[in-house]
């Protein structure tokens, strides 16, 4: 074996150590929380036997239960109307010219690159204010899933909107005119053309979305009320008073239930794309 091939082998073998030493790093937090999750013991570091019964816990305690139905009514509602709207802004700045787009274009991105915090303070400033402003005329509103909700779908349109706005770039606009070229108008050509080309981004949009929504924390600690309280706000409340095996089943549930969405996205992405392959040929 020549030297330089022995070097090169040697290379090979570091990197591949130094891959599966940050998968160790990244992925064995996750094996230590899955396996103490069905530790018997009410503390955490003992362990004694194994049992399922920190799951039954958790889905008789009616805090939990509450508060996972509010983030998924919340996680739904948000992931709904910003992927509509994030979808709308990706075409309106990848296809259309009008005035100020450069502008609009650079404030799509705002909510990305803020801090959280930053992000927290300037919802509630602004809940606050126009609560103020609308109890003047009548109606007295408060924090709640209502705020929870219009906070989350102001900062997931920029992500559904990156995303679709990424695979629109890559589409021939050549498609669009052979659509005109047949007749058909703008809604018809994006019907039956564009939408089931970037429907793998939406659905990747839409998940991003979804899962920035339920695993969010700062924002919603500011703009939540009572009674409104999101299973992420729930867990941190739980960890202040020390962790227990509660919620590390818990947090074994929003891993496999982030798992199974991934998995899904990747499906129907796969499938989408064998279609579009299909079809092209």
């Amino acid at each position: 074996m020549s030297q330089g091939t022995l070097t090169t082998a040697r290379a090979e073998g570091a990197l591949a150590s130094l891959s599966w030493l940050v998968f160790a790093f990244l992925y064995a937090p996750i094996v230590v929380l899955a396996v103490l999750s069905f530790n018997e013991n009410n503390n955490v570091g003992i362990w004694t036997n194994f049992s399922f019964k920190w799951y039954g816990e958790m889905f008789q305690n009616a805090a939990v239960m509450n508060a996972l139905k509010n983030s998924l009514i919340v996680a739904v509602v948000s992931t709904s109307v910003s992927t509509v709207l994030g979808t709308a802004t990706a075409v309106a700045l990848e296809r259309f010219r009008f005035r100020g787009q450069r502008v609009y274009d650079g404030l799509v991105y705002l909510p990305i690159i803020i801090p959280d915090v930053t992000m927290a303070v300037m919802m509630l400033l602004f809940f606050a204010q126009a609560f103020r402003m609308i109890s003047g005329l009548g109606p007295h509103l408060n924090f709640g899933l209502s705020t929870i909700s219009l906070s989350h779908i102001a900062f997931s349109i920029s992500f559904v909107a990156v995303v679709v706005r990424a695979k629109l770039g890559q589409l021939d606009p050549a498609l669009d005119e052979a659509a005109a070229d047949l007749y058909a108008g703008r809604w018809m050509a994006f019907r039956k053309v564009t939408l089931p080309l970037i429907a793998p981004a939406v659905a990747g949009g839409a998940l991003l979305a979804l899962t920035i929504s339920l695993d969010d924390v700062v924002v919603t600690s500011f703009v939540a009320g009572p009674g409104s309280t999101t299973l992420p706000v729930y867990v941190f409340g739980l960890v202040r008073r020390g962790v227990t095996p509660l919620i590390n089943a818990v947090s074994v549930v929003m891993l496999t239930a982030s798992m199974v969405l991934v998995a899904i996205s990747l499906v129907f992405q796969r499938d989408r794309g064998a279609k579009t392959s299909t079809a092209e040929e």
